[in-house]
């Protein structure tokens, strides 16, 4: 794992859909560089506790907790046992779902609503209480929220999720507009634009070869890796990016 500029990290990070994809390769890198990494996990607590193990084999310090972080209670729970770990230093709301392929005409309301409770309910309710621990307004210290955000987004993603795009809309408005309410209490809010990135997400939604299929479309012919995301994610949480708030980074071979 790459080293970025010899900082070293305090405090605890809290990842939410940490144990696979990209969530895991955040997770193993806050753990490299000195965070204490809470690894969230909704379902697969063998995946989570093997990036637990990755990250106290290579010196750091880390916790598996199981919540779902559509529920606001579940939030409150996982929020609860980062505070038995340490001082709060670092949100990355990674956790998302696609709700699958569909056409908007196609689409059921059921769906929706658990696409966006997932993708945008959830990191509301995470958010909300990162600032309450961070906030220099409320004893804190300060600290740093990067939400990982899709260039889908700005594509709309018509004819296969628009819904997915639409919940990642939402998710870049709330970057934006968090990032202006808390500059000025020791808190940034960034957020990296995932592009086509070589996770389980394609399989979960039907396609696993949609990289693939889809890899001649982008200017640098091939599709990213959760590792390069997650270096951008750990740039955005570093000093090195002290200055930088608001800022939606696209991670997306030029897409």
């Amino acid at each position: 794992m790459a080293e970025i500029g010899g900082w070293r990290g305090s405090g605890v990070a809290v990842v939410t859909g940490a144990g696979r994809g990209i969530g895991a390769a955040v997770s193993k890198l806050a753990g490299v560089h000195g965070y204490t990494v809470l690894v969230n996990y909704a379902r697969d607590e063998r995946a989570a506790h093997e990036v637990v193990e990755f990250i106290e084999a290579h010196g750091g310090k880390a916790s598996a907790f199981q919540a779902d972080v559509s529920e606001e209670n579940e939030v409150l729970r996982l929020f609860a046992a980062a505070d038995r770990l340490g001082p709060l230093s670092a949100l990355v709301n990674n956790a998302g779902i696609t709700g699958g392929f569909s056409r908007v005409e196609d689409l059921e309301v059921g769906v929706l609503q658990v696409v966006f409770a997932t993708n945008v309910v959830g990191p509301f309710m995470c958010a909300k209480q990162a600032v309450k621990r961070m906030s220099t307004a409320h004893g804190g210290s300060g600290g740093v929220i990067v939400n990982v955000s899709s260039r889908v987004a700005e594509l709309g993603g018509g004819s296969e999720w628009v819904h997915y795009a639409a919940s990642k809309g939402a998710l870049n408005t709330l970057t934006v507009g968090l990032a202006c309410e808390v500059a000025d209490v020791g808190i940034r809010v960034n957020a990296v634009a995932a592009g086509l990135i070589e996770t389980e997400l394609h399989a979960a939604a039907g396609e696993p070869g949609r990289p693939a299929r889809m890899a001649s479309a982008i200017p640098m012919k091939r599709p990213g890796s959760p590792e390069e995301v997650a270096e951008a994610v750990l740039w955005l949480i570093s000093p090195l990016s002290g200055y930088i708030t608001g800022a939606i980074l696209p991670v997306s071979g030029g897409r």
